[in-house]
């Protein structure tokens, strides 16, 4: 089990990695203080070789409740039933209020050659209320360190040999459970 604090504000949040039979499922919790509680669970699911299916969101915050189902389907990233049409094609998910979804580009890539490896991933940013595409890379600067960026953003990341990040500079610090 991954757990992480928030660094930015009061937070928590919490990870599991399973195999499944179709592939590798990371279910999860996250909660937070922003305008009130928020507390989320979240569940996604990837085939054999990482790539993203699906994934479902729920739980409150600010006292409404949330429930998002999403789902990579032929014809692009679905949300509730209705197309995303700002998220492509994209391979990965990246749920934003949590760095467990980093691990899937991690596990999904080699990155052991040189230079940085580029992801587009379909990104639920904060508001919860869309898909965007967000173009990212990750480039490997050691066994335990990764250079992420995204546009307007770049951080060394820590990992672990699971591939959870263990501290996203002014974001997140964690530990990984080696049970």
């Amino acid at each position: 089990m991954a757990h992480w604090r928030r660094l930015d504000r009061e937070g928590t949040d919490r990870c599991t990695l399973g195999r499944t039979d179709n592939g590798w499922m990371l279910t999860g919790q996250a909660v937070w203080r922003e305008d009130g509680e928020v507390a989320l669970t979240y569940a996604v699911r990837c085939d054999p070789h990482w790539r993203t299916l699906s994934a479902d969101v729920t739980g409150t915050r600010g006292g409404h409740e949330i429930g998002l189902r999403i789902l990579r389907a032929p014809e692009g990233w679905l949300m509730n039933d209705a197309l995303q049409p700002e998220a492509g094609n994209c391979i990965d998910l990246d749920l934003s209020f949590t760095p467990a979804t980093n691990l899937l580009a991690l596990r999904r890539l080699a990155l052991d050659g040189p230079g940085p490896q580029p992801v587009s991933a379909a990104w639920l940013p904060p508001d919860l209320e869309r898909l965007q595409r967000l173009d990212q890379t990750y480039a490997r600067i050691a066994a335990d360190r990764i250079d992420y960026a995204s546009p307007g953003f770049s951080a060394r990341l820590s990992v672990h040999d699971s591939g959870f990040v263990t501290h996203y500079p002014g974001l997140w610090e964690g530990w990984v459970d080696d049970a």
